[in-house]
């Protein structure tokens, strides 16, 4: 297994500074944090790191200075800045000290993760070569999953808590899942549920009927719609994840292009795509994982 990339986190604000490194803690990167630019020195003094996070706004010694002292201890350490609403020169100044990137709070967790991943094969390796979808995928441990034979008031629980474990304050946000990953006993894909599954399930068969029945003739009546959203989803409570799943999602080898997978995903009409590693599925690729190598591309040139 490869090596974590290591980041210095540096921010004076404790609750971004924690939020942050659990985020990425999970996403694969190896995360040590510090609240000023003096701390910050004193740890790359002592443990050297790939990739540095560095706030511009902070008490004392701010980020410009603290990116300056860093260049005497490493000139090579990338470096990306963190800069708030309207502060644009700084950004630009951030450029001229030797930056590698700046940032805009609040931040995108995917994009920054992109971002640490960037610098760190810039510094390692020169010119980078184009990625392929294992590198952006989302590892499927990471991911929401499921048994098949749970009921949906379990599957449901399990993508509100994508959600809820985003702890958001008001500097970072990380979208949720909007999809779980549907397993068998034996530990293989079998298909996905996401939320428009779950809006199809709860719709009564007869909507869909292809033949005029009575509710054709008075579903434009408030009377017809009125409780039949809440009674249709708690019908869908003890039914199980594999009543309602849709198809396994494609799968795409771990080493195709991301002109292939983009392809894939365009001429499918897919939003997400599984990766597999010698036949086992081992990540996801969704829209937001291509989107964000499309924007890490145009900022580059």
């Amino acid at each position: 297994m490869a090596d974590k990339i290591k980041v210095l986190m540096v921010d004076d604000e404790e609750q971004f500074r924690s939020t942050t490194s659990k985020i990425l803690n999970r996403k694969g990167f190896a995360t040590t944090l510090a609240g000023t630019g003096k701390e910050a020195l004193e740890i790359l003094k002592k443990s050297p790191q790939d990739v540095v996070v560095l706030d511009v706004r902070m008490p004392g010694m701010d980020g410009h200075q603290t990116l300056t002292e860093i260049r005497k201890i490493d000139a090579k350490l990338p470096v990306i800045m963190l800069t708030g609403h309207g502060e644009a020169d700084s950004a630009k100044a951030s450029f001229k000290e030797g930056a590698y990137d700046y940032l805009s709070k609040p931040c995108d967790i995917d994009l920054l993760a992109t971002r640490i991943q960037d610098a760190c094969s810039l510094s390692t390796e020169g010119v980078q070569e184009e990625k392929k979808v294992s590198d952006i995928m989302i590892p499927v441990e990471n991911y929401t999953t499921i048994d098949v034979n749970r009921t949906l008031k379990e599957a449901i629980a399990e993508v509100k808590k994508s959600y809820e474990t985003i702890l958001s304050t008001g500097k970072i946000m990380e979208t949720g899942h909007r999809s779980i990953l549907v397993f068998d006993g034996k530990s293989e894909l079998v298909g996905i549920l996401s939320i428009k599954d779950l809006i199809r399930a709860l719709r009564p068969a007869y909507l869909s009927a292809p033949k005029p029945t009575m509710a054709d003739s008075i579903r434009f009546s408030p009377m017809f719609w009125t409780g039949l959203f809440t009674n249709q989803v708690k019908a869908l409570i003890d039914k199980k994840v594999g009543n309602i799943m849709s198809k396994t999602p494609l799968l795409v080898d771990e080493n195709a292009n991301l002109m292939e997978i983009a392809d894939l995903m365009f001429t499918e009409r897919a939003r997400r795509v599984a990766v597999t590693r010698q036949g086992k599925v081992v990540g996801i690729v969704r829209e937001q994982e291509l989107f964000f190598e499309i924007a890490r591309i145009v900022q580059e040139s």
